[in-house]
């Protein structure tokens, strides 16, 4: 009798920390997926905002920089959409 509840006290056991496991496991994903949308919405609320003035100099000259900037807009914009469109 003494074995039986102590194989019953290590069943117990193994069920519950898998239990544990699964739960830790859905909530750090869950996080996880949290803060890269709301990375993903910084990205495109600081993308809709206006563009300041380039500063003067050698790189300022160049038409590259607030076209990279509008690609990663553009970018961002479609990540959100496609998640929004799966949910």
């Amino acid at each position: 009798m003494d074995g039986l509840l102590e194989a019953l006290k290590w069943i117990l056991i193994v069920l519950l920390a898998g239990f544990i496991g699964q739960f830790g496991k859905s909530f750090s994903t869950h996080i996880i997926d949290y803060f890269r949308k709301r990375k993903l919405r910084t990205a495109a609320g600081a993308a809709a905002e206006p563009l300041k003035p380039a500063q003067s100099g050698p790189a300022a000259t160049g038409a590259e920089q607030p076209l990279s900037v509008d690609k990663k807009v553009l970018k961002a914009r479609a990540k959100l959409e496609k998640k929004a469109s799966k949910n």
